[in-house]
């Protein structure tokens, strides 16, 4: 069966085209050029860029697919969590293209797409493991027990981490997206430089708005209102010791959620997966720990469409189906 795969949840216009778990298509049409004027997403422009590009990338998939509209035998899209209005297009569309082709559609939780993403890099990924879910708007430890079956281990208090590299590369008058450029950067400072703290020590919840402020606080002091940032401040060693304070936190409490609960496998997911000091330390943790970790590609790290129809087909699967009065939903708990 082919599946198409929508996802509009921020300010990646996606459509994907699988063949059960093989995925033929995967297309992705970034606003990142739109919004770093602003340093960050605006939600009522995100929504128009959705809306110009959803039908050409659409078939744009489906051309690279070699598969035409009527072939399709389901379409999953992402209504849950996001943007409402980026969220709207995507389900609205997929709706429609349902409702014409007379075809199921099922909508999928943007969490959960991130997820099962690793399944599509390593078909032999078995139940149950632990998976850390971070990325610009989750940060969360989840025992995976079977595809739909999850338990919250711990979550974050405050910021994600992906928000809080924006932020932190918005203090230190970096381009948006913050978490490219410090991660480049961070290769070229001392992460011992600065004694950032590492947020909440006890139990598996994170926090990162302390050491957003440690942050901005040290910023200051080489900050004045006339010129700028002092030429004195080290960037780089700034931005190495925060990435540094944010890796140690999410592998320490990833390696003892699994290790405390008997698991042997980890999955590292999400946009800030992508991170390659987070990637090196998390594998190094791992290892050392005897524990196996599965990491997606790239591609599949950042918002794609692969992996909300992947998502959808294992739902689909099961025997479930959306109903077409289904509602995108801003928020909405794995």
């Amino acid at each position: 069966m082919f599946i198409l795969g929508i996802e509009t949840s921020c300010d990646e216009t996606a459509a994907s085209v699988l063949s059960d778990r093989t995925v033929l298509s995967s297309i992705v049409s970034s606003q990142v050029a739109l919004h770093e004027r602003y340093g960050g997403v605006v939600p009522e422009l995100a929504s128009r860029e959705h809306l110009r590009n959803i039908i050409p990338v659409v078939r744009e998939a489906l051309d690279a697919a070699k598969v035409r509209q009527q072939d399709l035998g389901l379409i999953a899209v992402t209504h849950a969590p996001g943007l409402i209005g980026a969220l709207l297009v995507g389900v609205s569309t997929a709706k429609a293209m349902a409702y014409a082709l007379h075809i199921p559609f099922i909508g999928v939780h943007h969490g959960e797409g991130h997820i099962v993403a690793a399944h599509l890099e390593y078909p032999k990924l078995e139940y149950p493991y632990v998976a850390l879910l971070v990325s610009g708007g989750h940060t969360a430890l989840y025992h995976i027990r079977n595809f739909g079956s999850y338990e919250l281990i711990g979550q974050t208090r405050d910021d994600a981490a992906g928000e809080a590299f924006d932020k932190v590369a918005k203090l230190l008058d970096l381009p948006y997206p913050g978490g490219p450029v410090i991660d480049r950067l961070s290769r070229e400072g001392d992460p011992k430089a600065i004694p950032f703290p590492r947020g909440v020590r006890e139990g598996s919840d994170f926090s990162f708005s302390g050491l957003k402020t440690a942050v901005r606080n040290h910023v200051a002091l080489f900050r004045s209102k006339d010129r700028g940032l002092d030429p004195g401040l080290k960037v780089a060693d700034v931005a190495a010791s925060f990435q540094q304070a944010v890796v140690d936190t999410l592998v320490e409490k990833t390696v003892q959620a699994a290790a405390s609960r008997g698991l042997r496998s980890v999955v590292m997911a999400g946009g800030v997966a992508a991170n390659s000091g987070l990637r090196s330390s998390m594998e190094k943790g791992c290892q050392s720990a005897g524990i196996r970790l599965f990491i997606p590609g790239m591609g599949l790290c950042v918002d794609n469409a692969a992996m909300i129809a992947l998502a959808g087909y294992l739902r689909f699967s099961r025997g479930e189906r959306s109903a077409l009065d289904l509602n995108p939903r801003a928020s909405m708990g794995l």
